[in-house]
């Protein structure tokens, strides 16, 4: 098995030293695979067996598997001063297993699964640190089609209760010491979520999706929307950003026309307690696009923030962290494109919870890869490969027969590995995606394994990096 996988797992108690042990071996094969089939990444039949009966096994709780992770994301959030702390939810859709046991219903009723509501941490750069919290729930199929008597019931009892749960574990893992910004979409606009105390250094970041009724903080004015309050702020400048290619638009520039200002947003006139509630005051940011090219949507982002924002500079900041909510769009992305989750052959709920909290360490590795080579390119290839991997993967591009003495950069390798996934790495074609990247670690583990057959004396080693950071320029 890999060092690294070791590593990531070393606090894991499965109850049994052989189960660790096993865990530690399925992660690093799937990980050396990401999209191979489970036989395929296994490699043989005991291999493969030993796999499905790990998830199977009733001895094992999914959250033994996923606190191992926890605690190393843990450690690797400590060496950060700022952290991000993007929360979204998603579904992993089995209509097409029907014989699965304990699906629920999904967000369209003739659908089953399940659904997965995570925390993904970042650095204040954008480098992935790991899930630190994951909720994962059927829906109830007796409650279908009950949603018009949702908005009598309190929070608690709603699944809106995600978000408020998951900014608690957020705030009860992170050292106080440590500023977390808990970054979210528009599902999350919830007053309740506003309402809740936070601890020192706990802000959040949420994109509006309710025209809510506001008043100024700063002028003695009649209360009024959200959207008209916003719409009248003086633009403070003006930001372009470069929109990356998704399967809604091609890659473009876009000029945001930015305006901020501090608003108290109005309990809400239906709920149940707003006698008793109070204005909550927020920090609003606007950037919109006004001039678009000829068919393409307008960019608009409404942001709420209980960050400080009295510069130009803090609307952009504010703006570039919102923009890692990205990243967790992509682990979504890895889990079930890249690792093919929802074609795994499990036949009950619990089983596939399993293969999520396994699946969860594959798919953060491979965007931790990808992001460290974007955002620190000079760090060296063996702090994350192996040195016959790095080396197999050298000569393999080079076509010789002699690797350097000297690892290469992480960038450059990343580059290599997501040629072998077809990157043609033509000049204006950016940074490798992960898709190239999980396709070019399947061949590398093919290659690098016939390296080993042919340079027996290979040593075997993989530096931690996080273990070495220097703290104090974290």
């Amino acid at each position: 098995m890999k060092a690294w996988a070791v590593e990531e797992l070393q606090y894991v108690d499965l109850g049994d030293v052989r189960r660790n042990k096993r865990l530690m071996r399925i992660v690093s094969d799937l990980a050396a695979q990401p999209n191979a089939s489970v036989p395929q990444a296994s490699g043989d039949l005991a291999a493969t067996q030993a796999a499905y009966k790990l998830w199977k096994s009733p001895y094992i709780k999914p959250e033994a598997i996923a606190s191992a992770h926890q605690r190393r994301t843990l450690e690797r959030i400590k060496q950060e001063s700022i952290v991000i702390a993007i929360q979204d939810t998603t579904e992993l859709n089995f209509t097409h297993h029907p014989a699965k046991r304990g699906m629920g219903y999904l967000d369209n009723y003739k659908t089953r699964g399940l659904k997965i509501h995570s925390v993904f941490c970042s650095t204040s750069n954008g480098i992935p640190l790991g899930v630190l919290d994951q909720q994962v729930w059927a829906r109830d199929i007796a409650q279908l089609g009950k949603k018009h008597q949702r908005h009598k019931k309190p929070i608690s009892e709603k699944e809106s209760q995600r978000w408020l749960t998951a900014m608690d574990v957020t705030q009860s893992l992170i050292p106080p010491a440590i500023t977390v910004v808990t970054v979210a979409d528009r599902e999350a606009d919830i007053y309740e979520l506003f309402m809740l105390p936070r601890r020192p250094n706990s802000e959040f970041l949420i994109r509006a999706m309710h025209n809510r009724t506001v008043k100024p903080t700063d002028e003695d004015q009649q209360l009024e929307r959200l959207e008209q309050a916003i719409g009248q702020v003086q633009p403070c400048g003006q930001l372009t950003l470069e929109l990356r290619r998704n399967p809604e638009r091609p890659a473009r520039l876009a000029t945001l026309t930015l305006r901020t200002t501090t608003l108290e947003l109005q309990p809400p006139a239906t709920h149940p307690e707003r006698e008793s509630l109070q204005p909550i005051r927020l920090q609003v940011i606007l950037a919109e696009e006004a001039n678009p090219p000829p068919g393409a949507k307008p960019i608009r982002w409404l942001l709420l923030t209980t960050l400080e924002v009295t510069r130009f500079e803090d609307v952009v900041q504010c703006l570039r962290w919102y923009s890692y909510r990205w990243l967790i769009e992509r682990y979504h992305y890895v889990l079930k494109s890249g690792c093919r989750i929802e074609q795994l052959q499990l036949e009950t709920a619990e089983r596939i919870h399993r293969a999520l909290a396994t699946y969860t360490i594959v798919a953060w590795r491979l965007l931790w890869i990808t992001y460290l080579a974007r955002y620190q390119p000079d760090t060296p290839a063996d702090t994350v490969l192996e040195t016959h991997e790095w080396q197999a993967l050298y000569c393999t591009i080079h076509q010789t027969p002699n690797p350097p003495d000297v690892a290469p950069n992480l960038r450059a390798c990343v580059g290599w590995i997501a040629q072998l996934g077809g990157f043609l790495a033509r000049k204006g074609d950016g940074e490798p995606g992960v898709k190239t990247l999980w396709r070019g670690l399947r061949r590398l583990h093919d290659i690098a394994q016939t390296w080993l057959l042919v340079s027996p004396k290979t040593t075997h080693c993989v530096k931690s990096h996080y273990v070495k950071k220097d703290v104090t320029n974290a």
